[in-house]
């Protein structure tokens, strides 16, 4: 019987092969008698090759109420609803954002603060930066609209331009940015730094005006003193760090728990070194997202100041706050690559894709570890390794202040933690204890952790 299974398996094979050889000779024929009008009319398929370009993507999820997410239909009324506004305030899965589509624009990077985003993008020739979300600090610039009415945004539910001021306005070329709890850091090149938004503590890098009303505000701060080398900043909550190429560290803004390591207290306005253990170290990584911040040398050692509360850097300290950088003794780690810092929990990816987590809240071991001050292995199968694909691994971590997230070499997202407003992307809002996959129709390339929202740069065919 088997025999005869697979005779009539050959003979079906055979002669779909001839069947599809057939259809392919009248499709030319037919072709060659189509009118120019017909072959305009008519339906093209092409499959795509190996070395297509994809392209670049930008899917958005969590909380939308503040408009972070850019899609502006999530809050307009609408008028099928008698009973007042009908607004989508948060979402739990992806969502495409098909501003930058319909306008043609290729997305270059993404930052995330609270409550808003900032992308640079390339149209045509050009290159600009857009802002959507909270702009009650001027976070995102200043925005009249219409023009000459008086009338400011202080809230945009869809991507508009951020304006620098540039020697050569449409070629805004990013080479880092990131958002802090209000406010936004650029760096340009050839151009320089610049700020936007809160100054309160200084974060932005010039002075501090006591009783300054950052509101409806037209100024962009270009920061003096910053190094022309500068390859990554990242913004705290309302403190900001740069990493220049030589791999020293420079810091501004509030010192209360020592997030600045600058062996004080205190809040500072201007740009300064880093102080304590990085002294001689060649700094590649850094990381902070809320008061606690971490370092990581080319050698893969990890450093660490800030706030302590909740042990993060219970390696090296008792005290609740540590102002110049420590060297965290580390063990069973391996050559560490990244680390990150959240609210309360931190998190290290090393050069094998293997990702560790400590501090407090949900660390992703599920509901039994939530405390600790010794980094601890998440296994390798949570991220998708498996007999299928025994290669799969971690290439980037990311953090939001209560929560965790992970890119795989495949462009999967997996992310943990405690759900506010749909953060975690999983369909559902509610916490979660393991490392879980996102549904995302496209393969990411890069995050960006606000703390309600998530933003994730992608590439696709389509």
């Amino acid at each position: 019987m088997f025999k005869k299974m697979a005779l009539n398996g050959c003979l079906m094979k055979s002669a779909l092969n001839t069947h599809s050889y057939s259809l392919v000779l009248r499709r030319n024929n037919w072709a060659k008698n189509l009118t120019k009008r017909e072959a305009k009319k008519a339906v093209v398929i092409d499959y795509v090759g190996e070395n297509a370009e994809r392209t670049p993507i930008i899917y958005a999820w969590g909380s939308a109420a503040s408009g972070a997410l850019g899609i502006a239909s999530y809050l307009r009324p609408d008028v099928k609803f008698k009973h007042g506004r009908f607004v989508i305030s948060r979402i739990n899965r992806p969502a495409r954002v098909r501003f930058f589509d319909i306008h043609k624009l290729k997305p270059l990077d993404i930052a995330c603060g609270y409550g808003f985003t900032v992308v640079a993008v390339k149209v045509g020739s050009r290159k600009i930066l857009l802002g959507t979300g909270m702009n009650t600090d001027s976070q995102l610039g200043y925005h009249e609209a219409p023009r000459g009415s008086g009338r400011v945004l202080d809230q945009l539910i869809e991507p508009g331009r951020i304006r620098l001021p540039l020697l050569k306005p449409d070629d805004c070329n990013v080479v880092t940015m990131d958002c802090g709890r209000a406010h936004t850091v650029v760096v340009v090149e050839k151009e320089g730094a610049f700020s936007l938004g809160n100054n309160a503590c200084g974060q932005c890098g010039r002075t501090i005006v006591d009783g300054e009303d950052y509101g409806k505000n037209q100024t962009v701060n270009k920061i003096l003193g910053v190094p022309d080398d500068v390859v990554k900043v990242v913004c705290g909550q309302d403190h900001t760090l740069f990493l220049t190429q030589s791999g020293q560290v420079y810091s501004c803004g509030l010192g209360a728990d020592g997030q600045t390591g600058q062996g004080h207290y205190r809040n500072t306005d201007r740009l300064m070194l880093v102080q304590g253990d990085l002294g001689g170290e060649k700094i590649v990584s850094i990381g902070s997202r809320g008061d606690c911040c971490l370092a990581v040398s080319e050698n893969g050692d990890v450093f660490g100041w800030g706030n302590s509360e909740y042990g993060q850097l219970g390696l090296v300290t008792d005290e609740t706050q540590v102002n110049v950088a420590r060297h965290l003794p580390l063990k069973d780690c391996g050559k560490v690559v990244k680390a990150v810092a959240g609210g309360s929990q931190c998190a290290l990816l090393n050069d094998q894709g293997q990702v560790f987590v400590w501090g407090y809240g949900i660390l992703g071991k599920g509901p039994q570890l939530e405390m600790s001050t010794v980094p601890s292995r998440i296994p390798d199968p949570l991220f998708g390794r498996n007999e299928l694909s025994p290669n799969t691994k971690v290439v980037d971590i990311h953090c939001g202040l209560t929560y965790l997230s992970a890119v795989t070499d495949q462009g999967d997202v997996y992310t943990w933690g405690r759900d506010s407003q749909g953060c975690l992307g999983l369909g559902e809002y509610k916490n979660q204890f393991f490392p879980w996959k996102v549904v995302l129709p496209a393969e990411a390339i890069k995050l960006a952790c606000g703390v309600d929202h998530v933003v994730a740069l992608c590439r696709s065919f389509t």
